[in-house]
């Protein structure tokens, strides 16, 4: 789909030793899924999120997401963001249904507008249109209130 090639070992060895790496797996102990985030204009930046297609649907995609939102208030970043297809029917409802919003142009950060020109870079528009989201989870005083993530 775009020339991104995937995360080298000594990459993912990063992510975990920086404890910003999770992995979902099954009863057997065998991988299904993982998330790395990044730090991106001071908030958590969902790099990649996957789960194998055929356990999709158990509700691991959304336990791997809570993780990114519970390392964003672990470490005191005021949002999680990540960026997604809006072509791909479960990309950007399942985004929305987890509390994440659109940003408008106007809110997107140095950071992470410079993610996605890297991204367009890579290949990754000609795929589909992207756009960028947020989920806030501690307002201006610094409380994370109640769990947006339902």
């Amino acid at each position: 789909m775009a020339a991104d090639e995937p995360a080298s070992v000594e990459e993912l060895a990063e992510y975990a030793a920086d404890g910003r790496s999770w992995v979902a797996v099954d009863e057997a102990g065998s991988p299904v899924g993982y998330l790395v985030v990044d730090v991106v204009d001071a908030n958590a930046h969902v790099e990649q999120v996957s789960v194998l297609p055929e356990h999709q649907g158990l509700g691991i995609g959304r336990m791997l997401m809570d993780r990114a939102r519970t390392y964003a208030l672990d470490t005191g970043r005021r949002a999680v963001t990540l960026t997604t297809f809006t072509n791909i029917s479960w990309n950007r409802p399942l985004y929305e249904h987890l509390g994440f919003r659109v940003l408008d142009d106007h809110e997107v950060g140095p950071e992470l507008r410079a993610l996605r020109a890297h991204e367009a870079e890579l290949g990754l528009d000609q795929a589909g249109p992207r756009v960028c989201m947020r989920l806030d989870v501690l307002d201006a005083s610094g409380d994370s209130g109640k769990s947006r993530a339902s």
